[in-house]
């Protein structure tokens, strides 16, 4: 589990790890800041698949067809994947925690800087990535938005599966408010790269229990393995150690 990958990736100990918690008393409002802005390309989503750690939606990044821009960052960063973090119950499950509320899930959208000239050579920038993360809560009107990735479920249901996932805009999935946090941090999975410029959206999505449990349904074995489901698959919160987190907000 995660408390032994330092054992292989030492850089799991490291001062810049990922997720944190956010205590708002501690956090410093920044004026200047600026809005974040995305153009994502429907046509650019490729295939949705089941790696056995999460749920993840690829797109095609070899030019800056879907991009991010603005906010904490300098340039535009082009959208590779966007996957999700769920917990076995709808009261936890996202891997940042704020103020101690834990949400059902975190969506986290990835991208990466291309003046780096591809995404290796990103993991080894302190700016090569910026991910633009969002809180799932559980709720009576659901967002309709996660209606297609979920849809798709059926057709990844093992480790390994991978489906065609064609015309997709993700930015439908982002909240009406653009207020956020940031800070400089890593990756939540091995090898835990400190590489990322966080973007965390202080308003959440909602999703009903139905479409968390869809989420459940998936499974970390294969296609002839016993079904394991496919749950908690987030990393507890990391030392803060002298980072200071931002708003864009007051």
């Amino acid at each position: 589990g995660p408390e032994r990958w330092h054992e292989n990736y030492p850089m799991a100990k490291g001062d810049k790890q990922s997720p944190i918690e956010i205590n708002s008393k501690e956090v410093q409002h920044d004026a200047s800041l600026a809005p974040w802005h995305a153009s994502y390309d429907p046509g650019a989503a490729k295939t949705i698949l089941n790696n056995g750690r999460t749920c993840r939606v690829v797109f095609d990044d070899t030019f800056d067809r879907s991009v991010l821009r603005g906010g904490p960052l300098t340039g535009a960063y082009r959208l590779r994947q966007l996957h999700l973090h769920w917990g076995s119950s709808d009261d936890h499950g996202s891997e940042h925690v704020i103020d101690g509320v834990k949400y059902a899930a975190e969506l986290h959208m990835v991208h990466w800087n291309p003046k780096h000239g591809n995404f290796a050579g990103a993991l080894k920038q302190p700016d090569g990535v910026a991910v633009v993360g969002i809180f799932l809560k559980v709720g009576k009107t659901p967002k309709p938005e996660m209606k297609r990735i979920l849809e798709e479920i059926d057709n990844i249901k093992t480790k390994g599966k991978e489906a065609p996932f064609q015309h997709f805009d993700p930015s439908i999935l982002f909240p009406k408010s653009r207020d956020y946090w940031t800070y400089h941090g890593s990756f939540t999975t091995p090898p835990c790269e400190e590489c990322i410029t966080w973007i965390l959206l202080r308003e959440p999505i909602e999703v009903s229990s139905d479409q968390m449990a869809k989420l459940r349904s998936l499974s970390k074995n294969g296609e002839n393995e016993p079904v394991n489901p496919l749950v908690d698959n987030w990393r507890p919160p990391q030392p803060v150690k002298g980072r200071v987190v931002k708003a864009s907000f007051k």
